[in-house]
């Protein structure tokens, strides 16, 4: 792959990132739809944009070459561009808001995870219900959220600096975090299952390298266990390194590498100890969130974070998401049955578990729906939890395709369906209070 082949495309994915969202913007439309809108057109499933630019410049390199490394490179661009996301959300976590809006994080967090998770139980059970550890990872599917799609929601409509973002945002969080170790136990269970031979040996997790039945009954408690050490050993030791570091160094820039180092560390730590890098990146972020909010140089780097990630790296993640989307699944998913009762049962739990939460809170009926809506996109997440459970026998074709097909019909059209009701409701927003949210903002909301 030539330089000059590279240099063509990548400003053609700039182009794109730059004006595309911006014109369906005018429509409404938000940009993180927009943008996996330009990897659904772009990528291999739909008009495979990428692969008529390579053949177009073919005289600059074999065109199969340069599809195949570009390809390697927005996928690579977008791993990087969920890191981010996820450490930026860990920084602008401020849990001392709790003390704002403690009943309805409360409330939001409990009954979206344990409706949506008995309700994903209950489906995968009525078509196979001696199937343990698919029942778990059906629920753990059911109860997870994106915040992926949640956090830049909130920032494009404004309420980051809201009662009601506050508590979506952080209870999207407690959710998630919970639901991916729901989900770490079931692949866990089933990994128990299988024959050494099958699991050994593989991938970075340190249990992949020991014998399943190692740990016998006594496997959830020493998992959730490690998971809850890790979780509390990182934000210390991120807080007390970052903390030493930020006074020692003067370099911003160096300052922005080193930390950057520090989130990497804390996601491949988290990686071996079979703990998702959405759960670390979110964990190295939070650890850092003390040092940005209160020193000024904290604050600088935030920027620089906010800049880096929201400028370049962060649309690659939702153009990947876009080019992994392929909407040939609707021809092929022969059960409706399992097809019916998987989006009418998350899209329904979801919302009747938000709007219920936010109910009991004090909030209007519009924004308990608006609340229940926001928890109900699946995406990357929930994909790729999806990948796991099919690649471990789990989940076969047609509830894998089930949940392709979710992620595709609950994460398009639920941002414009808030922000519709937002806008049409002319819903407002009670402010949290100033002096507890320290968190700067340097990009724009509307940048995603």
């Amino acid at each position: 792959m030539t330089s000059d082949a590279f240099l063509i495309i990548f400003l053609v994915f700039l182009a794109c990132i730059t004006f595309f969202p911006a014109i369906l913007r005018r429509w409404g439309i938000p940009g993180v739809i927009s943008l996996m809108l330009v990897g659904i057109l772009a990528g291999p499933n739909a008009l495979n944009m990428l692969s008529h630019l390579t053949n177009t410049l073919h005289f600059l390199g074999t065109p199969d070459i340069v599809y195949n490394n570009f390809s390697f490179f927005i996928a690579a661009l977008g791993s990087l561009g969920l890191v981010f996301l996820m450490a930026l959300a860990g920084m602008e976590a401020d849990f001392k808001l709790i003390d704002n809006v403690k009943k309805p994080v409360t409330l939001l967090s409990i009954l979206t995870f344990l409706l949506p998770a008995i309700t994903g139980y209950f489906v995968y059970a009525y078509f196979k219900p001696d199937d343990l550890p698919g029942k778990l990872l059906y629920a753990s599917l059911f109860a997870s959220h994106s915040v992926g799609i949640v956090f830049p929601v909130i920032r494009e409509l404004n309420l980051s600096k809201t009662k009601f973002g506050a508590a979506v945002l952080i209870s999207t969080i407690v959710t998630d975090v919970a639901s991916i170790i729901l989900l770490a136990v079931s692949v866990q269970l089933r990994k128990q299952e299988l024959p050494v031979s099958e699991v050994s040996g593989t991938g970075l997790s340190l249990f992949n390298y020991i014998d399943p039945q190692f740990f016998g009954k006594w496997f959830l408690p020493v998992f959730l266990l490690i998971v809850l050490i890790y979780m509390a050993v990182s934000i210390f030791t991120v807080q007390k390194v970052g903390k030493w570091i930020i006074n020692k160094v003067d370099d911003k820039d160096a300052l922005i590498t080193i930390f950057l180092f520090i989130v990497m560390v804390t996601v491949m730590v988290g990686e071996l100890l079979g703990v998702n890098l959405i759960v670390g990146a979110f964990i190295g972020g939070m650890g850092l969130s003390p040092l940005i909010s209160h020193q000024t140089i904290g604050r600088d780097i935030f920027r620089k974070f906010e800049g880096i990630g929201y400028g370049l790296l962060i649309p690659f993640l939702f153009i990947s998401i876009g080019m992994d989307t392929d909407l040939r699944v609707f021809n092929s998913v022969s059960n409706l049955q399992i097809l019916i009762f998987t989006i009418i049962g998350l899209v329904g739990s979801k919302v009747l578990s938000g709007f219920a939460a936010m109910k009991l809170s004090g909030y209007s009926n519009a924004k308990g729906i608006c609340a229940g809506l926001m928890t109900v996109p699946q995406l990357s997440a929930t994909l790729a939890a999806a990948a796991v459970g099919k690649d471990l026998g789990m989940l076969d074709d047609h509830f894998f395709n089930a949940i392709v097909i979710l992620s595709i019909v609950t994460t398009l059209p639920i941002p414009t369906l808030v922000r519709a009701i937002i806008y049409g409701k002319k819903l407002t927003f009670d402010p949290v209070k100033e002096e507890v949210y320290t968190i700067p903002r340097s990009i724009n909301d509307d940048l995603i």
